[in-house]
């Protein structure tokens, strides 16, 4: 019951996650695309362009940890668990689990004050504080965090790869 909630859970947040990736990739597009044009046909100097490509690259890059996640997509782990016994598997996984939730709770935890901190700073171009792009650490740490959950509580200890899912490659696919 709690395994089949926490894939459900784990899909459908991951589903939000990759369509906010989706979009910010596409405005960093735009704006890159934007400042190309303004650059070398139009020469309006806009001064923002460039700025905001920054802030707009580091939601999406942030947030898209939490992709990776739910697929248990990272390289290095996928070609070391792939190649142990299950014995040493299963207990590793729930090693690593536990210390990948421990590490995106302490970033969320000490990037809220970064994010509050960011709120005493100023960007020129904009004339806005920095809380909203500080504030991508503690948020994308959070959304990481919960992820990590879901996913440890879905697989158990397991490797579960979902011949459904196109897009499962690694160790631990979402289910």
């Amino acid at each position: 019951m709690m395994k089949a909630f926490a894939a459900k859970a784990s899909k459908r947040l991951n589903w939000a996650v990759e369509r906010i990736v989706a979009l910010l990739m596409l405005l960093l597009v735009l704006d890159v695309w934007l400042g190309v044009v303004d650059r070398y046909l139009f020469h309006w100097q806009l001064p923002w362009p460039e700025v905001l490509a920054r802030y707009l690259m580091i939601w999406a890059a942030l947030l898209a940890i939490s992709a990776g996640i739910a697929r248990r997509e990272h390289i290095g782990l996928s070609i070391l668990i792939d190649r142990l016994p299950q014995g040493i598997r299963r207990p590793l996984l729930v090693l690593v689990d536990v210390i990948t939730f421990a590490l995106f709770a302490f970033l969320c935890w000490y990037g809220i004050d970064f994010a509050i901190g960011g709120g005493n700073r100023q960007a020129m171009i904009f004339g806005m504080t920095l809380a909203m792009p500080f504030a991508a650490i503690p948020v994308a740490s959070a959304v990481a965090a919960v992820q990590v959950l879901l996913v440890a509580m879905r697989d158990q200890g397991e490797v579960i790869i979902d011949p459904n899912d196109s897009l499962s490659s690694g160790a631990g696919a979402v289910q």
